[in-house]
Formats: C-alpha cells, structure tokens, sequence
C-alpha cells in the first residue's frame, strides 16, 4: 500500500505535455496574426492581445500587406509571463472570425 501511494504521489510531480514548455519566463515574444487586409487586423489583434498583456507597447505592433495586397500579417511583440497566458492569447486569436491564423 505504502509504495502504492508513493507511486501515485511520484506521478502527480511529473509535468503534463500541456505544461511543458523550452522558454523561460518572462521573455519577450513575437506573436503573429493573419487575415484578411480588407478588415482592422491590426485593430482586432490588438484588442485580443491586450486583454492578455496589457502592459503591450504601441510600438511594438508591426503589420504587412501580402504581396497582391489581399492579406494582412500582424506581428505583436509582448514580455510573455506564462505558456498559459500565450495559449489563451492563440486561443482568442484563433477563436475570431477574421483570423485566419496565429503563430
């Protein structure tokens, strides 16, 4: 019984893949967006960046039309404090209609 629990108490240390991550926190992180260039990209990503990082630097939005002009990548640089906060911040970029992706 003893090694039993000291078995299941070894276990539950162990990280989850969800949890584990190669950066160390706080670091700065580029987080990029694509859609459509005929909407507010930059306005939308923003928006859904900020309720996560809200310390966000203006400056630190760039944004690039694709080459015939129909898309947009936005490319925000935030001081990243969790995989957690990234992965909401994916999950709200992702979760929006006029994002059509986000690395």
């Amino acid at each position: 019984m003893a090694y039993h629990q000291s078995f299941i108490s070894s276990l539950q240390k162990i990280p989850t893949m969800s949890e584990e991550t190669l950066f160390e926190f706080p670091c700065q992180f580029p987080i990029k967006a694509m859609g459509k260039a005929d909407v507010e990209l930059d306005l939308i990503v923003v928006e859904i960046v900020r309720r996560h990082a809200p310390n966000m630097n203006e400056d630190a939005v760039k944004s690039r039309l694709s080459k015939d002009g129909n898309f947009m990548g936005i490319t925000v640089i935030i001081e990243a404090t969790s995989k957690q906060q990234l992965d909401a911040i994916y999950q709200d970029l992702t979760d929006h209609p006029h994002v059509k992706m986000a690395l």
